[in-house]
């Protein structure tokens, strides 16, 4: 099926992502994962990192790519971010300027617009959350009030599938994995790719 992300059953987009589940998160690898992630999204990357900022940074670069493919096999309903996608940042950032070379790309016909919002009263105005490790003691509360609206939420943090995130990121054995929450993306009346579903370490119903 093609949906109107533009990227249902692109052959191209499901190999990047199956090579970046099998990436490891260490300075060892970096060299590797800079040229997977130059491939995915084009990215401008340094030559060189400091060990001191090697490992998180490269993290964050992967998980980036991740989010972009997130977008990218998910489908809106009609008339929901049909020319942008607003992908916000909610809490600390630990991305940096990694997250905003989305910006650069596109899902199909529409672009990314990366916003960092600080009042969850704000949140409604976008089509992707990525809650940051410091929203956890509210995270609870702050997705209740998003209710049904049709928002792809996102984490890195252990235990946030249960408190109602759609997908949730993990480092296990130092390669980032993913779980999904199917009746959380449903009742947002989203509609996840079963390619995405395929990938996933682990699908909630």
């Amino acid at each position: 099926m093609q949906g109107r992300s533009g990227a249902f059953g692109e052959p191209m987009i499901l190999r990047t992502l199956h090579r970046l589940m099998g990436l490891t998160a260490t300075l060892a690898t970096r060299n590797v994962c800079t040229w997977l992630l130059a491939l995915a999204l084009g990215y401008g990357l340094p030559v060189a990192y400091t060990p001191a900022q090697a490992n998180n940074t490269l993290e964050y670069k992967v998980k980036a790519a991740f989010i972009y493919n997130f977008i990218a096999f998910t489908q809106w309903p009609e008339g929901i971010a049909d020319h942008a996608i607003n992908l916000c940042l909610y809490g600390e950032d630990y991305f940096g300027k990694e997250i905003d070379k989305l910006q650069e790309k596109s899902v199909g016909t529409r672009s990314i617009k990366v916003l960092r919002i600080q009042d969850a009263g704000q949140l409604k105005q976008c089509q992707v959350i990525f809650f940051s490790r410091s929203a956890g003691d509210n995270l609870t509360g702050i997705l209740s009030s998003l209710s049904a609206a049709p928002i792809l939420t996102l984490a890195d943090n252990p235990g946030a599938i249960s408190q109602g995130i759609a997908i949730n990121m993990n480092l296990v054995n130092e390669k980032i994995v993913f779980e999904i929450n199917l009746g959380i993306a449903r009742k947002h009346r989203l509609d996840i790719s079963s390619k995405l579903l395929q990938l996933a370490t682990k699908v909630h119903q």
